[in-house]
C-alpha cells in the first residue's frame, strides 16, 4: 500500500462526531472513488453524511442495502 493510499484509510476511518470528520471521510471516499475502488452510490452516502459529523457512512450504506463490497473491504482491512 502507498503512502497515499494508507493515509487516506486513515481518514475514512476517522471517527464520528470529530468536528469535520464527515467532510474528512467525504475526502478520502473521493480519493477512493478516483481510484476507481468505490462506486458511485458509495461516494454519494459519503457526500451526503459529510456534513452530518455525527452520522456513521457505514451504517448508512447497510441501512439502504448498498455497498456491501466496501462494507466488506473496510472489515477486512
Amino acid at each position: 500500500m502507498d503512502e497515499a493510499t494508507r493515509h487516506n484509510w486513515n481518514l475514512i476511518r476517522t471517527p464520528t462526531g470529530i468536528e469535520w470528520s464527515g467532510r474528512t471521510r467525504y475526502a478520502a471516499a473521493m480519493f477512493f472513488f478516483q481510484k476507481g475502488e468505490m462506486g458511485a452510490e458509495v461516494l454519494e452516502v459519503y457526500r451526503i453524511c459529510s456534513r452530518l459529523d455525527s452520522e456513521d457512512s457505514l451504517s448508512v450504506l447497510r441501512r439502504w442495502k448498498i455497498g456491501a463490497e466496501w462494507i466488506a473491504r473496510m472489515k477486512a482491512d
